[in-house]
């Protein structure tokens, strides 16, 4: 599984939303090592947090500066599903 390298060092909003998404990752891995429901929930709350970080991202900085986030958003709500089914299978 890919680990999402931040290149930003600052408390930009680029990297907030970076930072979201590379959550939103540790969260599914963790769920999907590990299906547990407690887990799932903490996945669900980090994509809430980072498609609100994407949504204001492109408020301030428009729909090209957080494409890959969004790339990186749909992989990992992938993922996130994955570990929901090997919870309920």
């Amino acid at each position: 599984m890919a680990q999402y390298d931040s290149k930003l060092d600052n408390p930009s909003v680029e990297a907030q939303t970076q930072n979201s998404v590379d959550k939103l990752h540790n969260a599914v891995s963790q769920a999907l090592s590990h299906p547990a429901e407690q887990l799932i929930e903490q996945a669900e709350q980090s994509r809430t947090h980072a498609e609100n970080a994407i949504e204001q991202a492109k408020d301030s900085l428009g729909e090209d500066a957080v494409e890959v986030a969004e790339e990186m958003l749909g992989e990992e709500l992938e993922r996130l599903d994955q570990a929901k089914k090997a919870l309920r299978p």
